[in-house]
């Protein structure tokens, strides 16, 4: 509920800034390019992202612990199983990244497997499957294909929008160069966090271990922060992927904060009815 009411408030803002420049025939133009944009992303995202990470596709016999954990979560949540891959990096991070479930690839990097046990694994992996799960990616590509039109329109309809006494007040237009594409920022960052919590509440339940994925943000968020991610460092649009945020992304966080996190997994763990056994149970090996 609270996603369809964010996404109705960017396309309200994306309307008037619309009609505030260049009237229905101008709204109209800036979407068509925005989406076309963005439907290229959303075709390709996933060969984007992991071009931009160097992530190396893995298998059951190139990584076998790792792909067969990734392989018992998607079959707890009831998914096709996704791509898997690795990244070399220290920072402590994971991904997912797809159009829909039947084209969905998770990656974690070196630096995650190294610095969580086995349950906090599979615990951040069924976050990822969370999203995945959750179509998020799609959620997120409709956001960024309004707030993509909201940025174009603010930045050509100060020069170009209308004529003579057609033309908008000065003043008011300039406020909504500025303004517009900031609210756009805003709203996107509440949706992104909302579809965060989503997405750990998810990864709690396929895991059936949320006092896991708790022990794994509190491990990986502050070395997140304090070791380099080239990937985020060269385009710190790929921060927003990550499970934790990365130094990058400290100013504009598209992450709910991660005591708030932990503090709702927490009570995931606490509350009935009994979980499910955790995913890496030796009963179940």
């Amino acid at each position: 509920m609270k996603t369809a009411m964010l996404l109705a408030a960017l396309t309200a803002l994306f309307m008037g800034l619309g009609y505030m420049f260049g009237g229905s025939a101008g709204a109209v133009i800036a979407l068509i390019v925005a989406a076309g944009m963005n439907l290229f992303t959303f075709w390709n995202a996933d060969s984007i992202v992991l071009r931009m990470h160097n992530a190396r596709e893995v298998d059951e016999r190139t990584a076998p612990d790792f792909y067969n954990l990734v392989a018992e979560l998607a079959r707890r949540a009831q998914l096709p199983m996704p791509r898997v891959y690795l990244v070399e990096s220290a920072n402590p991070n994971a991904f997912a990244t797809g159009r829909n479930p039947e084209h969905a690839a998770v990656a974690a990097t070196t630096g995650l497997l190294d610095r969580l046990n086995r349950d906090e694994v599979a615990a951040v992996m069924a976050h990822e499957l969370g999203h995945v799960k959750n179509r998020d990616t799609l959620i997120m590509t409709m956001v960024a294909t309004i707030a993509g039109a909201i940025s174009m329109i603010a930045n050509f309809g100060l020069f170009f929008g209308g004529h003579g006494e057609d033309r908008p007040n000065p003043i008011a237009a300039m406020a909504a160069v500025f303004m517009a594409p900031f609210a756009a920022m805003i709203v996107q960052m509440a949706i992104s966090r909302t579809r965060e919590f989503g997405a750990d509440r998810a990864g709690a339940e396929i895991s059936g271990n949320p006092r896991a994925l708790a022990s794994a943000l509190a491990k990986i968020a502050g070395p997140a922060q304090a070791v380099p991610s080239a990937a985020s460092e060269r385009n710190p649009a790929a921060a927003q992927l990550y499970i934790v945020p990365t130094a990058v992304s400290n100013l504009f966080s598209t992450h709910p904060a991660t005591e708030k996190r932990i503090e709702a997994l927490m009570a995931m763990d606490a509350a009935p009815p009994r979980r499910a056994a955790s995913a890496l149970d030796p009963a179940r090996k």
